[in-house]
């Protein structure tokens, strides 16, 4: 079945171009739309890297998973949820650069800013906006950068931590 996966908003570009940011990506991403595979599957073939490139996928909703039998075990199972994209924007050279920043930014970059945006939403500052004025960056930029994170959520205008196990 072919799904197609429609962007409107220009920050959920942020979760396809991570999604390719790296060789492994790829080439995970690559094995999940051909079929579906297994964590142990793809930590085999790929290592730990792998095994974050799955967390990050689901994260980001571009898998889906069921659970499977492999003989041994019942274990759960990932594929690619779009076979497809079809992006309809217009936004503004602002909105694209700030997303297209938070997108490409150097990762150890990225994980020093994640942690002032986890360090914030500990101490009970969760707006939005006011975590966008204490780092620095546009809200555009902001939410780019919670949809890279794989530690961060949006919940309306709020942002919170993702605890292990959900």
């Amino acid at each position: 079945m072919s799904r197609v996966k429609v962007i409107k908003d220009v920050t959920e570009l942020v979760p396809i171009l991570r999604a390719v940011s790296t060789n492994v990506k790829k080439e995970v991403y690559t094995d999940l739309a051909e079929g579906w595979q297994t964590e142990d599957d793809i930590e085999e073939k790929y290592g730990d890297e792998g095994k974050k490139t799955l967390k990050i996928f689901d994260k980001m909703d571009l898998v889906e998973t069921r659970w499977q039998h492999t003989g041994r075990e019942t274990q759960k199972a990932y594929h690619t949820y779009y076979s497809d994209v079809h992006i309809d924007a217009s936004v503004p050279i602002k909105e694209i650069s700030d997303v297209l920043f938070a997108a490409m930014m150097d990762e150890d970059e990225f994980e020093e800013l994640e942690e002032q945006i986890l360090e914030s939403v500990k101490e009970g500052d969760t707006f939005a906006n006011d975590i966008s004025k204490k780092i620095g960056y546009s809200g555009i930029t902001l939410e780019g950068l919670v949809k890279r994170s794989i530690k961060l959520k949006y919940k309306g205008h709020r942002i919170e931590e993702i605890k292990e196990g959900r």
